[in-house]
C-alpha cells in the first residue's frame, strides 16, 4: 500500500466529496485508522448526517468525538503510526467560537500539526468564494475560516480540493496518485 503525506488538508464547497476523497486518501494506508469527529448531533439533522458518512466509513475506523479540543486530540492520539482523519476543521472552528473563545486556538492547531508523528488527514470547507455576509458575526467566521485554511494549507504536504466529486490537486501540482 502507498502512504500518504504527514499533513493532508481536503477543501471544496458543500456536498463536494470532500469527506468522501478524504476516506479514500486514508485507504491508501494500512493499519488502524481514526476518525476524528468535530460535529455534535445537536438535532436530528446532524444526527443523521453523523450516522451516513458512520455508514461510508464502515467497521475498520475507531471515532474519537472532539468538538473543541482539537489541538489535545492530535497530541493525544498520535502514536506515530495510526491515520488520523479529522472531519472538519469548519465546525471545530464554529464550535470554538460559539464558546467564546477571544482566539480561536489556530495557532496552536498548526504548532501540533508540525510535529504530528503519523498522517493526519484534515477536511475543511471553502466558504470564500461566496458573497460577503450581510452580518458581522458571519464575516468574521468566513474571515477566521480563511485564514484557518491558509495557515493549515501553509504548512500540509499536500492540499486537495474536490469539486463535484472531482479531486483536484493544489499542493503539490500534480496528478492523483
Amino acid at each position: 500500500m502507498k502512504t500518504v503525506p504527514r499533513i493532508t488538508l481536503i477543501t471544496g464547497g458543500a456536498r463536494s466529496g470532500k469527506s468522501a476523497l478524504a476516506e479514500s486518501r486514508a485507504s491508501l494506508v494500512s493499519g488502524p485508522a481514526l476518525y476524528i469527529a468535530t460535529a455534535e448531533p445537536l438535532d436530528a439533522e446532524m444526527t443523521q448526517r453523523i450516522e451516513i458518512h458512520r455508514a461510508r466509513r464502515g467497521t475498520g475506523w475507531s471515532t474519537l468525538e472532539e468538538p473543541l479540543d482539537l489541538p489535545g486530540a492530535l497530541a493525544r492520539s498520535d502514536d506515530g503510526h495510526r491515520l488520523r482523519l479529522v472531519d472538519c476543521l469548519t465546525l471545530w472552528l464554529a464550535n470554538v467560537m460559539a464558546g467564546g473563545a477571544p482566539e480561536p486556538r489556530v495557532t496552536e492547531l498548526c504548532d501540533v500539526l508540525r510535529i504530528q508523528r503519523g498522517p493526519v488527514l484534515l477536511v475543511t470547507n471553502e466558504l470564500g468564494l461566496g458573497i460577503v455576509p450581510d452580518n458581522a458575526l458571519a464575516r468574521k467566521f468566513r474571515d477566521q475560516h480563511g485564514w484557518m485554511n491558509q495557515a493549515v494549507a501553509g504548512i500540509a504536504d499536500e492540499v486537495w480540493m474536490s469539486v463535484s466529486g472531482l479531486p483536484l490537486r493544489l499542493k503539490p501540482q500534480g496528478a492523483f496518485s
